[in-house]
C-alpha cells in the first residue's frame, strides 16, 4: 500500500471511530434519565438510582440550589424529571407561570418545624418576637397556618391554603413575620427568635426534624397538598422508563431506607 493511500485509510478509520464514539456518547446521553433536585441529603435517591442501575436504567440527579430552578429547567426540557416540591407549589408555579408540568408519583411527606437556638418551645416566644418564614407562596402560608396550628395567630379562612401575612387577623404577641428565600431560614436562626424551616432544608443544616424543632407540623387529612412529587411534562406522563422510575421509588424496600436515613423526618406518601 502506497503512503497516500496509507494515509487516506487512516483518516477514515479515525472518522469512523469519531463518528462511531460520538454516536455512543448520544446514545448514552439519551439513555440517561435527568432529575431534578434541591439539597444535598439524596440519599434515598441514591439507593432508588443504584436499583434502576441493575435493570440497566442510568439516572442522573441535577442538584439545584433554590426552589425557583427546577420547575424552569423541567419546562424547559433541561432535565427530564424532577423531584423536589409538594403538590400545592407545583400547582402555584403552573399558574404563575402559564406552564403545565404534572405530578406522575407521590414521594414522601415532610412536616415543617419550628426550629430556635432561643427557646425551647412556642409557648416561651415574648411580645414583638421575630419568626422568619418561607418567601414563595405556597410555603410561605403553609408557615403561616402552622403558626396558626400552634396557637400563636389567626389568618383569615378565605385565604384557604395560602394566606399571606396580609392576611393575618389575629397576631397576639405581634410576632414580627419576616419572610426569607427559603434556603436562607436555617442561616437566618441566629438572627431571629423561630425560624419555621422546610424539613430538607433542615436535615442539610444538620437537624433532624422530630428530634431537634420545637413544633413539628402535624401530619393529617389536611396534609395531602404537602405531599412531595415526581414531576414531568405533560407529554411524558404516560413515559413507560419515567413511570418505571416512580415505581423503583414506591416499593417496600425505598420505605425502610427513607424510615433509616431521614430519622423521621420524611414519610412515605403512596400508601
Amino acid at each position: 500500500m502506497n503512503i497516500l493511500k496509507k494515509a487516506l485509510l487512516t483518516v477514515s478509520l479515525g472518522l469512523s471511530v469519531g463518528l462511531l464514539a460520538s454516536c455512543g456518547t448520544e446514545a448514552e446521553a439519551e439513555d440517561t434519565v435527568t432529575i431534578g433536585v434541591v439539597g444535598e441529603d439524596q440519599d434515598v435517591w441514591d439507593y432508588v438510582i443504584d436499583k434502576l442501575a441493575d435493570d440497566g436504567i442510568s439516572v442522573e440527579l441535577v442538584n439545584f440550589t433554590d426552589y425557583t430552578q427546577p420547575n424552569r429547567a423541567l419546562n424547559d426540557g433541561e432535565i427530564d424529571l424532577n423531584a423536589f416540591q409538594h403538590k400545592l407549589f407545583l400547582s402555584s408555579y403552573n399558574e404563575d407561570n402559564e406552564t403545565d408540568l404534572v405530578p406522575i408519583g407521590d414521594t414522601v411527606i415532610a412536616p415543617l418545624g419550628f426550629y430556635s437556638d432561643k427557646i425551647a418551645s412556642p409557648e416561651e416566644l415574648e411580645e414583638n418576637a421575630t419568626v422568619a418564614i418561607p418567601n414563595d407562596v405556597t410555603n410561605g402560608g403553609r408557615a403561616l397556618l402552622l403558626l396558626q396550628t400552634a396557637g400563636l395567630l389567626s389568618v383569615d379562612p378565605q385565604a384557604g391554603t395560602t394566606p399571606t401575612v396580609n392576611d393575618i387577623t389575629d397576631n397576639p404577641l405581634n410576632l414580627q413575620i419576616e419572610e426569607l428565600d427559603a434556603s436562607q431560614t436555617a442561616r437566618a436562626l441566629q438572627d431571629v427568635d423561630v425560624s419555621i424551616i422546610n424539613s430538607g432544608m433542615a436535615v442539610d443544616a444538620g437537624f433532624i426534624p422530630p428530634q431537634d424543632a420545637i413544633f413539628l407540623e402535624p401530619v393529617d387529612d389536611n396534609s395531602e397538598p404537602y405531599v412531595n412529587i415526581i414531576a414531568s411534562r405533560p407529554d411524558d406522563v404516560d413515559n413507560e422508563l419515567y413511570l418505571s422510575i416512580v415505581e423503583a421509588y414506591q416499593s417496600d424496600d425505598t420505605i425502610e431506607v427513607i424510615q433509616e436515613t431521614s430519622k423521621g423526618a420524611s414519610i412515605p406518601a403512596w400508601k
